[in-house]
């Protein structure tokens, strides 16, 4: 793999793809680069494709207006393309990608707004524990530890930690669940008091594998 303007391709990305197999109309699924949550479905022509890559935002050829059609050109909710894929036939792109605001024009995330996974929900949590930094302290819990300070929100890591080690011991498995809960929470607390977050673990253990 190598970066072409960035975008992370093959080197011979664009000679794998069969045009004529598609009748030079390509399917493109776009995924959220983190969350690897179905934004939508789209499709592409070979000028679509080189303005995605000229941009680095997702353009389709809109079939039913017959022209190219850059997301968000008129709602300025782009998708920012992170990285380009072809399947093993070479007949359909996956885009992972970073949006901006909704990609549904309907104002959801995605336009598949009821296919979730339980990872999607840890980013969505994520967003949420990170918007309540500057919260008022008596507006919820997770704004209340912020404002209590690090030393405080480590403390709290510590004491999950301890709990959830001393339900696994004892085989309380419900107990077990319950605390395990309030150890991740806690440590996504801190992760953000600390400018940190999962992607930033989670490639630390990519890193190590």
């Amino acid at each position: 793999m190598k970066q072409i303007n960035d975008i992370e391709i093959d080197s011979e990305f664009l000679n794998k793809i069969d045009w004529d197999k598609v009748e030079h109309l390509l399917p493109v699924i776009v995924q959220h680069v983190i969350s690897g949550q179905v934004l939508m479905l789209g499709f592409m022509n070979k000028e679509a494709l080189d303005k995605t890559l000229a941009l680095k935002r997702v353009t389709f050829y809109s079939r039913t207006k017959s022209r190219l059609w850059t997301k968000g050109e008129s709602s300025g909710n782009f998708l920012q393309v992170n990285s380009i894929h072809i399947d093993c036939d070479n007949d359909t792109l996956l885009i992972l990608a970073d949006p901006i605001g909704p990609t549904c024009h309907k104002g959801t995330v995605s336009c598949f707004k009821d296919a979730q996974t339980d990872f999607n929900f840890l980013y969505e949590l994520e967003t949420i524990i990170a918007s309540r930094k500057t919260a008022d302290a008596n507006s919820s819990y997770t704004a209340s530890l912020y404002a209590s300070g690090t030393k405080r929100i480590a403390q709290k890591v510590g004491e999950e930690g301890v709990e959830t080690a001393l339900a696994a011991t004892v085989g309380d498995r419900e107990e077990l669940k319950n605390e395990a809960a309030d150890l991740l929470y806690h440590l996504m607390v801190l992760l953000q008091d600390q400018e940190l977050n999962l992607s930033t673990i989670i490639n630390q253990l990519k890193n190590r594998h």
